[in-house]
């Protein structure tokens, strides 16, 4: 199963711009059947030639972010967030994201996007500390309740080039998210990741088991940092 680097054209308008830094991938492997009843409809888990889809925890620096391609926003544009996606196909052939959970930041952020264009973000605490190679990222959800955290470290490694299936997970040109009864596409182009290994040092997480997949085993891939991708999204379709 093969990715192409490039990611196809993508359409205009160009709607956000922003800067994903300083971000690190956890995977879990899991059954397809799992997955299933999270996923949009006209959508089904994409699953590599190991029979298996995955489940990820990424947190990240979100930076530099705005509508289009002007300048990006002050305060708003900038703020920390933690992921927890799953992996998706329709019957186009397109290889998407679907998120399960978005802690961030920024209050602001999270309302617009709930409401806005229905992507399930949650407001929340989070911090990121650095010392030489090593990365925390620390997460406690304040809204909506329960309380929910998760408390993830890592140190970086040497660069690296990935494997088929973290070029299955990473090459990802699109969003599926579900809006009412319908399915949304979100196309998206960003530049080619700079790996790195690293190693996860602590895991305690319960973001994953808040989305419906406990992640507090091993990941079953090796773990990735990358000092981050500038990434551009465009126009909503729905599908």
């Amino acid at each position: 199963m093969t990715f192409a680097h490039v990611p196809p054209r993508l359409p205009r308008p160009v709607v956000f711009d922003q800067l994903w830094a300083d971000l690190t991938f956890l995977h879990w492997a899991v059954d397809p059947a799992d997955v299933t009843p999270y996923l949009p409809p006209g959508t089904r888990p994409d699953v590599f030639s190991d029979g298996a889809t995955y489940v990820g925890l990424v947190p990240f620096l979100m930076a530099s972010a705005g509508p289009g391609t002007k300048l990006p926003i002050p305060y708003f544009g900038r703020f920390l967030e933690t992921n927890i996606r799953l992996y998706s196909v329709d019957d186009a052939g397109r290889h998407g994201v679907v998120f399960r959970s978005l802690d961030a930041t920024r209050l602001a952020v999270v309302l617009l996007a709930r409401w806005g264009i229905r992507i399930p973000y949650q407001w929340s605490s989070i911090s990121l500390s650095s010392a030489g190679p090593v990365r925390v990222y620390r997460t406690e959800r304040r809204w909506p309740r329960p309380r929910v955290t998760s408390e993830v470290a890592v140190e970086i490694g040497a660069p690296t080039e990935a494997t088929p299936v973290e070029e299955f997970l990473t090459r990802r040109w699109g969003m599926h998210s579900r809006l009412g009864r319908r399915t949304m596409w979100t196309p998206n182009r960003h530049d080619p990741w700079v790996l790195h290994e690293a190693s996860l040092r602590h895991l305690d997480d319960g973001l994953g088991a808040a989305a419906g997949f406990p992640l507090n085993g091993a990941p079953t891939l090796r773990p990735l940092w990358t000092p981050g991708v500038r990434t551009q999204f465009g126009r909503p379709t729905l599908i």
